[in-house]
């Protein structure tokens, strides 16, 4: 047996990278995601319904 101490050659070509830090960002549920497209839709029937009562002739 040997006394020297074997060393490791390094391959520079597999470096392992950290992967970069992406900025912390609440993640919505769907939950919220889904109230907050009824709500769109609700308005958008409403400025449909006001459009058409403008439209409308109410005179008799």
């Amino acid at each position: 047996m040997s006394d020297e101490k074997d060393t490791i050659e390094v391959d520079d070509d597999f470096v392992i990278e950290e992967p970069e830090e992406v900025p912390a960002v609440p993640v919505e549920t769907a939950k919220t995601n889904l109230s907050k497209r009824r709500t769109i839709d609700n308005l958008l029937e409403e400025r449909r319904l006001q459009r058409q009562l403008a439209d409308y002739d109410f005179d008799f």
